[in-house]
């Protein structure tokens, strides 16, 4: 069944959630950002390096565009979970991170000008509900007490940053094709994870620490990639996204079996606004009103 592929996409990614929350007691953040991307450098270049030399003219022309990109969907995004692990639970990571649709709205609102409709408007005001309830972890009233833990914000800073290149990626359409998009940014991810790598505490991966590596460099970074375009392609874009949606469930359900974490009920509260804030944001979920339109112009 064509569906299997971006289902199992979704499973490894939320499975990468897991092995981010793992590596924060093995690896430096900054150590498995660069090992991971280095590797999938490595697996990629045998495939990808001749059809990059061969149109090496064309891609230094969109040299700018690959780098923001890159920067946004493979450092901040990836790098930020990894240091966001540290002080939150792989079932926040999970939650937070099936914000990037909605977050995907406001920007495009904000930044494009792209009106949207009030269907969408809805859906930001219940997602961001969602999310208050669960960072405060059932009391949002705590926010001027306590503040917001930390490893949170880093991982809604990552989400929004991710939000922003899935905008970017398909608005400049750069026509290289999936996979050699894919490898010039590995490649320009790797050069800007190298000076970060320098403020580590340690480059060294233990032995716990190489199949986190392994995975985090192969089954997320290119096999869930792969996956993924062939759920695109063979049941349409629509279809595909919907199943992100399902990323925070399995998540909760890993971080329960794997790591022993709790599911508390302000977690099924706030994760299950946000997954009907971004239902209905994405039209899976419609409200009986009519398709007026929002903008900031």
């Amino acid at each position: 069944m064509p569906v299997l592929y971006p289902l199992l996409a979704v499973l490894i990614w939320a499975a990468n959630t897991i092995v981010s929350k793992a590596a924060a007691g093995v690896l430096d953040p900054a150590a498995i950002s660069l090992y991971r991307w280095l590797l999938a450098a490595c697996v990629l270049t045998p495939f990808s390096v001749r059809p990059l030399w061969r149109q090496r003219a064309d891609v230094a022309a969109q040299l700018p565009r690959f780098a923001v990109l890159a920067l946004l969907g493979m450092v901040m995004y990836q790098c930020l979970a990894y240091y966001a692990a540290h002080s939150t639970s792989a079932t926040n990571m999970g939650v937070i991170g099936a914000l990037i649709p909605m977050l995907g709205l406001i920007l495009n609102l904000v930044v494009f000008r792209k009106p949207v409709g009030v269907q969408a408007v809805t859906g930001v005001v219940v997602s961001l509900l969602g999310v208050l309830y669960l960072l405060g972890r059932g009391h949002p009233a705590t926010f001027l007490d306590g503040g917001v833990n930390r490893g949170d914000v880093l991982i809604l800073i990552g989400a929004t940053s991710y939000a922003l290149y899935n905008i970017l990626y398909r608005r400049w359409a750069l026509p290289f094709g999936q996979w050699l998009n894919l490898y010039v940014q590995v490649l320009i991810a790797v050069v800007f994870l190298v000076p970060l790598a320098f403020t580590a505490q340690s480059l060294a991966i233990p032995r716990q620490g190489i199949g986190l590596v392994v995975f985090a460099g192969i089954a997320s970074s290119i096999v869930a990639s792969y996956l993924w375009m062939l759920g695109l392609k063979r049941i349409g874009a629509e279809r595909t996204a919907i199943l992100m949606n399902l990323m925070p469930v399995f998540t909760a359900a890993m971080a329960a079996v794997m790591l022993g974490e709790t599911v508390h009920g302000y977690h099924w509260i706030g994760g299950g606004l946000v997954l009907l804030g971004v239902s209905l944001a994405q039209g899976i979920v419609r409200l009986p009103i009519g398709r007026s339109g929002l903008s900031t112009r």
